[in-house]
């Protein structure tokens, strides 16, 4: 589609000059990643805490954990969805033709015409096919056991 849309060059792009900038819309999917992320860390470490503090401190963690838990958890996806739907993404590069490029010289039109070679005829028929009716067969299973059956007749009279 490239090739039909640019004359049968490949599209160059211009090298990237200066600092490398990231998108609004992937910082704010990294963001939410590291949110979940940090989440699944923070989350089992309250919960380990409060199972092992006394009295107080016990339901101090347990809140934690569940702040934690909501935050991260209902918080990390939600971030990347606004991202993806809100800000903006990468800007697209631009198609920048080739400066020695030259187009293809069009062929006369009579040399266009006759491009193909002319259509092959061939006067020879083909050759027969093999006769392969002289290889003998093999004798059925049920020949031998036949005659062996014939031959245990004719000695029981």
């Amino acid at each position: 589609m490239h090739l039909l849309a640019h004359g049968g060059m490949l599209p160059q792009y211009p090298a990237p000059t200066g600092e490398k900038k990231t998108s609004p819309r992937r910082k704010g999917v990294k963001q939410g990643a590291l949110l979940m992320l940090i989440g699944a860390i923070l989350v089992p470490i309250f919960g380990v805490m409060s199972a092992f503090a006394p009295g107080r401190i016990e339901d101090l963690f347990a809140f934690f954990a569940a702040l934690c838990a909501i935050l991260c958890f209902v918080g990390g996806p939600l971030r990347m969805l606004f991202a993806a739907i809100f800000e903006d993404g990468a800007k697209a590069q631009q198609y920048v033709a080739a400066p020695s490029y030259m187009p293809p010289t069009m062929p006369p039109q009579r040399a266009r015409i006759s491009a193909l070679p002319p259509a092959a005829v061939n006067t020879e028929p083909w050759r027969s096919r093999p006769q392969t009716a002289e290889i003998v067969q093999p004798p059925s299973v049920t020949d031998h056991t036949t005659k062996l059956l014939e031959k245990s007749e004719s000695e029981n009279k």
